[in-house]
């Protein structure tokens, strides 16, 4: 759990000093200037993708918790979460903060306060640690060129593109890959939560929940490099679907159909064991007065 909330607020701290740094003209869809527009865009952060996070944490930490006050309070996390898939309370064209985003941002630190009063457990080797561990490199190889711009550079070299100049949807030209946050960055960040936070064997609701959000994340990501690596480059003009902003269409129905299907594969293989069992133990000892299945022991001797 300390590796998601430090990453997240890793991530947010770089957030905090490139947009406070840096001119709006250099960033995407913001119009503030120097501290006003850091913090503003840090709250925005806190929304999406962040707020996104919190929810499945806090129903985490209250089941751990296990006291009325705890649900309640990841009842209103939320609730106050769930404000950010409004529309128009984080706007693509329009990412200066609103006052409207005051209230994720509370929920986020509801789950933050109800992630650092549980007990969390220390979880073992799970069947499918070696599928998250090759995900996650990749996803975070991916992200490299958005890490540099979040941080408030240009990615080096011809391997990825950065700071070379090519066309964007408008049809001006434009570094390649603009500095500041991209939707590819916290696509990654819903990922690789989603994948630590399913070891924690959540309820069935809160995995199928971070099944979303991994499934989701994939796609967004995976769009976000095809379009400023392989589209922007002229190879070819065929993007994926867009599903940044959830609609009826092809691409969020099969984003469902595949979190079903990572919902029930993890379930299966890494459902929860009784409670009060030790899931690495096999068959419960016998008393320390009864003779153990197969043994001769307290019999007469042959």
């Amino acid at each position: 759990m300390d590796a998601v909330w430090a990453l997240l607020l890793a991530t947010a701290g770089g957030l905090l000093i490139t947009y406070t740094r840096l001119p709006p003209e250099q960033l995407y869809n913001v119009s503030e200037e120097g501290l006003a527009l850091g913090l503003g865009r840090t709250l925005v952060f806190l929304n999406y993708p962040v707020s996104l996070v919190a929810i499945p944490i806090a129903w985490l930490a209250a089941d751990r918790i296990e006291a009325s006050w705890a649900r309640w309070a990841a009842v209103t996390a939320t609730l106050l979460c769930a404000v950010t898939a409004w529309p128009g309370v984080v706007d693509q064209d329009d990412l200066d903060a609103k006052a409207v985003n005051v209230l994720p941002a509370i929920g986020v630190a509801i789950a933050f306060v109800l992630s650092l009063r549980a007990p969390w457990e220390r979880v073992g080797r799970l069947p499918f640690d070696p599928v998250r561990i090759v995900i996650g490199a990749v996803v975070w190889l991916t992200a490299l060129v958005w890490i540099a711009s979040v941080s408030g550079f240009y990615f080096p070299g011809d391997v990825l593109l950065g700071e070379e100049l090519r066309r964007g949807g408008d049809g001006q030209l434009a570094p390649a890959v603009h500095l500041g946050d991209h939707e590819g960055l916290d696509a990654a960040l819903l990922v690789t939560s989603a994948l630590i936070l399913s070891r924690y064997r959540p309820r069935p609701a809160v995995l199928a929940l971070l099944s979303l959000a991994f499934v989701y994340g994939l796609a967004v990501e995976w769009r976000d490099f095809w379009f400023e690596q392989v589209v922007k480059r002229g190879w070819t003009s065929w993007a994926p679907p867009q599903v940044l902003t959830p609609r009826l269409s092809l691409g969020c129905g099969a984003l469902l159909l595949l979190a079903a299907v990572v919902t029930f594969a993890v379930r299966r293989f890494e459902g929860p064991p009784r409670r009060g069992a030790d899931p690495r133990q096999g068959a419960p000892a016998p008393a320390p007065d009864r003779p153990s299945a197969g043994s001769t022991m307290g019999g007469p001797s042959p």
